[in-house]
């Protein structure tokens, strides 16, 4: 892995995280790093379910809806993190 593939995921994920943050209003105790986390995390979960609704065609290295479920991830994440924060 590059550092340019590790900057870009970064970035990636804290908008991920900002959005998510956004869609759900309320007061969330955490930082940039932890935006960050829940933004890659969301990411990943979110590429995780779109390989089991349909896999991305030959050849290409993402998922058409690839952003949508990033953000499906990290809405989730949040309310996980929310439900087990109280």
């Amino acid at each position: 892995m590059s550092i340019l593939h590790l900057l870009w995921s970064v970035i990636t994920g804290f908008f991920v995280g900002l959005i998510a943050r956004a869609l759900l209003p309320g007061s969330d105790k955490m930082g940039f790093l932890m935006t960050v986390a829940i933004g890659i995390l969301g990411s990943l979960v979110g590429g995780f379910l779109g390989g089991l609704i349909s896999k991305p065609a030959p050849g290409s290295k993402f998922h058409p809806a690839g952003f949508f479920l990033s953000l499906v991830g990290a809405v989730a994440l949040l309310l996980l993190w929310r439900f087990i924060g109280r």
